[in-house]
Formats: C-alpha cells, structure tokens, sequence
C-alpha cells in the first residue's frame, strides 16, 4: 500500500455523503479505515408532473447532525480531523440573495429550493435542446437528459421567471455543502462538466450552446451564477471551514474543505484504483438509481451514454457515465405491486432487515448455489424501467415491462418476483457495457458499491448476467470512502486523488461469473429482456398522437 505523504499519526478526515434519502457521515483515518459513521434521513417532497424536491436548509442540518454523531462515535477529538470531503446527488439547489432558499415549484414553498436529480419536469425541455443538435450534446453521449441541470434551468425560466430572475447562484447540490463549508463559490469540473455542460478538456463553458437553447441570459452575465471559477476534485477551497459552519459541525475553523463530487463518483473514487489501475474498471455504484463509470486515457464517444468527461473523477484522464434511472428503487417498485409485500415487509422489519435482504437470503436457501438462484425466476422476465432509460438508449420515455406473471400471491412468487428484478437491472448493466465495449471502451471487472449493492447474492447475479467478474472493496462504505479520500488531498495527506484510490483502498472479496448451464440461462434471459425491451418501444403511442 502506498504510504500517504506527510502522514501525521492520529490525524483522521470524514467523508459526507448526501444520497437522495439521507446524509451520512463516516470518520477514516488516512490509510482508509473507518472508525464510525452516522446517519440521517432527508425529506423528499413528491408532485404531480414528475416532480420531486427537497430543502437545501434541512440537507445542512442533516449533515451537522450526521458529523456530530460520526465524530462522537468514533471518540476523537475536532482538532485530530484535518479535512472535510463531501458528495452529493447531482441536484439543483436554487439560492437567492444571501444564500436564502428560493421556491423551485409549484407549491410555492420557499423551503423547497432543490430540484432532485430524479425530478423529471424538464422532459419537454430537453427534448428541444436535444433538437438543436449542438456540437456540446457530443459530450453528454448525444442527447441531455432531463436529469441534468440545463433542462432543469430552462424549465425555471420559462415556468418560474421572476425565481430564475431572483436567484443569485444556481448551484450543484455538492457544491452548495462545499459553499456552505467554506464560503467558497468555486465550482467542482465533476458538477459542471457532468450535469451542467461545462467543456472540462477546453476549461470553459460554451456561450452559444446557451444561446441556441434559450438560456442566453446565463452567457450574456458571464455564467456568474453557475460558476465562473471551476477546480479539480479534492482542491482544498477558500481558508478551510468558516468560524458559523465549524460551529455547526462541531469541528474546528480552518479544517481543510475538499472540493466535491457526485455521489457516484465518490463510489468510483472509493473503488476503482484499488490496484492503482482505473483503466480496466467499471465502477457500479448501485443505490436508489445506478451509476456506471469507466475511465480511458483518450476520450470515447458512446451513444446513449454520457460524457467523454475530461478530469471528471480521476484526474486527466476520461469518463463515460451511464446507468440506471432507478435500481434499489425499482426493485422496491416491483416487490410492491405483489400482494404480499405489505405482510413480508413487515415480516423483514420484525426481522431487522430490509424486504429485498430477507428474499434474497430465503433465494440463497432454496438453491444449491448463489448462481442457481436465476433458476427461481424461470418464466419470469422484467424489463425495470420505471422512470426510463438511461443508458444506453437516453430514452426517457421508456417504462417498465413484466412478462410471466401469475396468480400465485405467496412468499415462493415473491422471491421469484425479487430474482427476475434484479435480473433486470443486471441485463441493463449488460447493455451499457456492451455499448461501451462496441465504441472502444472495454472493461474486464466490475467494482461495485452502493446500498443495493452489498449483497452477496446481487453481485453473483451481476458476475454471472454480465459475464464480468464484480469486486467488492473492502471498505464497509466506499462511497464515505471516496469523499475522504478527497479530503485527505485537500489536507496534503496525500498529493493527488490518484494517490489517495491506491493508499486508502483494497480489495475485499470477488464474484466469479460461472459458465456452462448457468451463463446459457443468462444469455437465454438476456435475449428475452431484449426482445421485450423492444416491443415496448414498438408499442409505445408516439408523442404526437
């Protein structure tokens, strides 16, 4: 393992990782062992229209609270922490004067000032910048996603005017907790060149890109409010905490504040140089939704999936990201429309596990082997796309698809229900990386994070649908792990988030894809998933009828 540089014995960081249902904190020392972390829960605030928001004010206090407990669990003291990192969702956070939070929607509710990352309003938005058929959209694999912020700035503009017109930043949700830290506007190239469309590899954003989508305004001030200072991951920001946030978080002022990233480039960060080798991983982080990320030392244009991203999460080299609209939460969608889930769930809570946990323990016991647990879902097919596709088809239009089912309402039909699911979501995993691999960028393994990902019947199912190996660090929580490491750069722990992948991680454990019969299933199955994927698309009324 490579020492870190300028080490100092008793000297720790903690990594903040916000995700679309709660802020977390964990406390690591700098060879990446965790001492403790904490939790707590985030609202999330649903409307009709696709809409989903949240409250930049009651994010902060959850991370205080989440850092107050982690430091208090881990029994050091607030001047052994020598920086703080943090991740977030890729969510837009709308700021008036002063930082005050502005109303994103229709409810009025000037304390719901985030659009989620998973809000979709903005679908007609990005359908019209996608039509403008700009030399920009190159780079976020063809076609933006209403996910991203620019749909969602438009959408603002056009249906809350005098809000855009009020707003003094319009931030990534990462960078407003750096904000928050440090006093710092200073955007991360991770935001901005993933969701915002910011050309990392020429360092600018693109004013006729702006222009031609009606977002002149934004080019005409000079791109003040989205950000006219973009630094690397890991850059320390401004003097470190400012005296109100250390008070907040209970630290010391000055700690060193790391610039951010995404919540799923913290995964790869915590994942992918292991072995001081990016280039041949594809970080997975499987969560609420899924994200993949693959590194290449050239940039690599594939359809349907986002980027080539310059310096986007390891730095000066390429990203491609795709993934999943939902994952952990399409599996929750699926098991809930069978009628007996209300029982089983509260079977799992009696139990203290989650309801996909049980099933998958109660799948482990009824075949020979994590691999012959497809065997459970024979007849069975789901094609998971609730809230659309992603990668590698960017169409959000698509929804889920469920062929087989019967009458059967009892516990055995449940976990069949379970196994095809998770299926599902590991054939379009398939998807993306034979996508990848057909425009020239391969990968040979898999390394996976993320809550729905940590079981061990999961990430035999993804080995064996995908025919890659799946490995798992050993780190409890890669993502927390990823946002430190960004910390220990910031502090001079370390001297650059390279160093930091290969120091503060290792390897834990690895899933085998198997061959013979079972990989026969998985290409039989895979077939079907295609085949309905398919007609679905065919059957789909167009827009225009």
């Amino acid at each position: 393992m490579n020492q870190p540089t300028g080490a100092i014995p008793n000297r720790y960081v903690i990594g903040v990782d916000v995700g679309t249902g709660s802020a977390r904190a964990g406390v690591f020392d700098l060879a990446g062992r965790m001492l403790a972390s904490a939790k707590q829960e985030i609202t999330l605030f649903h409307a009709p229209g696709s809409i989903v928001e949240q409250s930049s004010d009651e994010i902060w206090t959850a991370v205080c609270t989440a850092v107050h407990r982690a430091v208090a669990q881990a029994a050091i003291l607030p001047e052994q922490v020598v920086a703080i990192g943090f991740d977030a969702t890729c969510s837009l956070v709308v700021l008036g004067d002063g930082g005050r939070p502005l109303p994103v929607g229709p409810s009025g509710e000037t304390a719901r000032n985030i659009v989620v990352w998973m809000d979709h309003r903005a679908v007609a938005q990005a359908d019209r910048i996608n039509a403008t058929g700009h030399d920009v959209l190159k780079y976020v694999g063809g076609r933006i996603s209403p996910e991203m912020e620019t749909p969602k700035l438009l959408w603002l503009l056009e249906n809350r005017p005098q809000v855009f017109a009020d707003a003094w930043q319009f931030m990534d949700l990462t960078d407003f907790l750096t904000w928050r830290a440090s006093g710092d506007l200073s955007r991360s190239t991770c935001t901005v060149t993933c969701k915002w469309t910011y050309l990392a590899h020429e360092a600018r954003w693109d004013p006729t890109f702006f222009r031609a989508v009606g977002l002149d305004i934004l080019a005409d001030e000079g791109f003040k409010r989205i950000g006219q200072n973009v630094v690397a991951p890991g850059t320390p920001l401004g003097s470190g905490l400012t005296e109100h946030a250390a008070a907040e978080l209970g630290l010391r002022a000055g700690t060193a504040v790391a610039a951010g990233v995404i919540d799923a480039h913290a995964g790869g960060i915590g994942t992918v140089g292991v072995d001081g080798d990016p280039f041949t991983s594809l970080a997975y982080v499987f969560g609420t939704s899924s994200c993949t990320m693959t590194t290449t030392r050239q940039p690599v244009f594939v359809p349907g999936v986002w980027g080539p991203y310059f310096s986007a999460m390891v730095p000066q080299t390429w990203l491609n990201e795709g993934g999943q609209s939902v994952a952990g939460a399409a599996i929750d969608q699926l098991l809930s429309m069978h009628p007996l889930a209300a029982e089983a769930g509260q079977q799992a809570l009696d139990e203290g596990q989650s309801l996909p946990a049980m099933l998958a323990g109660l799948a482990a016991r009824r075949s020979e082997s994590l691999s012959h647990v497809v065997n459970l879902a024979e007849g069975l097919h789901v094609v998971p796309e609730f809230l659309g596709n992603r990668a590698p088809m960017a169409d959000p239009q698509a929804r889920a698809v469920i062929a087989g089912l019967g009458m059967d309402n009892d516990l055995d039909s449940l976990v069949a229900l379970y196994i095809a699911g998770v299926c599902g979501i590991a054939y379009g995993l398939r998807q993306i990386i034979d996508a990848q691999k057909a425009a020239g960028a391969p990968i040979e393994r898999i390394m996976i994070s993320g809550g729905a990902g940590r079981l061990d019947l999961v990430r035999q199912l993804l080995a064996d649908a995908t025919g890659k190996a799946v490995l798992a660090t050993d780190a409890e929580e890669p993502v927390l792990l990823g946002a430190a490491m960004l910390g220990s750069v910031a502090a001079g722990a370390y001297a650059s988030v390279g160093e930091a992948m290969a120091g503060m991680s290792r390897v834990g454990r690895t899933f085998h894809p198997q061959d013979g019969t079972i990989a026969a299933v998985h290409r039989c199955r895979f077939g079907a998933f295609e085949q309905l994927q398919a007609l679905a698309r065919q059957l789909r009324t167009p827009p225009s009828l």
